[in-house]
């Protein structure tokens, strides 16, 4: 146990953050920086292109149309801001975006009281997103944080899924529960449930079928293994992820809007964002939504999963950016 605590998960860290989002500064923010430094003043002309950037790069149709009505509405106050004006507005509404002033939309910390025993996350999301790679990290720091983790397998349509998930498991040292391929997956849910709380696990994590957001009954089915965690607790679950591929951009948010509808998704988890300059789609489906993103995937490794924090993620964000030699 004291080895877990001298090992505690920190939250976002700003060396990994800043490389993991390098792609997506250099796609977007840099781009922005570029046109205003070509500018002395802002204009209509400035915000248009703003406003093509920003889409460009999957920040989203909606989202963008919020911030540029709110740069607007500051330069037309301010008879057009200057560049420099605008870059430091930017940052602001960028964060606003995220929910920084809110901070009922902080995740919580691996080493925080939970408030309920088992804690059970219900983990959902398509094929191919790194969804049993998150359960993997998130068990690990879970268990670095000194608490004991029960996984369940119920993603039961393919074999391949059960072994992945105790692969994931042996590596972060944690049980699971599971049945055979092809067998009911609510009852795995609820089997995974009732394990955690006659072992006295603290955190219970669940996965489930990668089904496509297309379909709208295998979507019914994840809202049927929800429904048979309930049974094994009724205060279960007490989270349910979605893990989103940060390299599809706008698809994220479609998938987002459907499993929301089904599961009542309460965070997300974004992956792979090292890999792509789409990383604009964070502040997308935080505005379109409401729903806290809750961690970032940023590696392979068992520790390469961040805490989310918006203040963190602006700052990487814009770093190494300035327009202070802009003329």
């Amino acid at each position: 146990m004291k080895w877990f605590r001298r090992h505690l998960p920190e939250s976002t860290s700003p060396s990994e953050l800043h490389s993991g989002l390098e792609k997506t500064r250099l796609n977007l923010w840099a781009r922005v920086e570029r046109l205003l430094r070509s500018r002395d003043r802002v204009d209509e002309a400035v915000l248009d292109e703003l406003e093509e950037t920003l889409i460009e790069s999957d920040v989203g149709v909606a989202t963008t149309l919020a911030l540029i009505d709110r740069l607007q509405a500051r330069a037309r106050r301010d008879r057009y801001a200057s560049p420099e004006e605008l870059w430091r507005l930017l940052r602001e509404e960028t964060l606003a975006l995220l929910g920084a002033e809110g901070q009922q939309a902080a995740p919580r910390r691996f080493e925080e009281p939970l408030p309920h025993r088992p804690y059970v996350i219900m983990v959902v999301g398509v094929n191919g997103v790194g969804k049993t790679t998150t359960i993997g990290k998130l068990a690990w720091a879970y268990r670095k944080a000194g608490r004991s983790v029960l996984l369940g397998a119920a993603d039961t349509f393919r074999a391949a899924a059960i072994e992945q998930l105790e692969v994931w498991a042996q590596r972060a040292g944690v049980p699971v529960i599971k049945h055979h391929p092809g067998a009911d997956p609510g009852a795995v849910a609820f089997d995974a449930v009732s394990a955690a709380r006659a072992r006295g696990a603290e955190v219970a994590i669940i996965d489930t079928a990668g089904r496509l957001h297309t379909k709208g009954g295998l979507m019914e089915e994840l809202a049927k293994v929800r429904r048979a965690m309930a049974k094994a607790l009724p205060t279960a679950p007490n989270e349910v992820l979605l893990v989103l591929d940060a390299t599809t951009g706008q698809n994220g948010l479609r998938q987002a809007e459907e499993f929301a509808r089904a599961v009542q998704v309460t965070g997300l988890v974004l992956t792979k964002l090292d890999g792509t300059a789409k990383g604009g789609v964070v502040l997308g489906i935080a505005h379109s939504f409401g729903i806290p993103v809750r961690y970032l995937g940023v590696g392979e490794r068992l520790d390469d999963l961040l805490v989310f924090d918006p203040q963190a993620f602006v700052e990487a964000l814009f770093a190494d950016l300035s327009l202070r030699s802009a003329q």
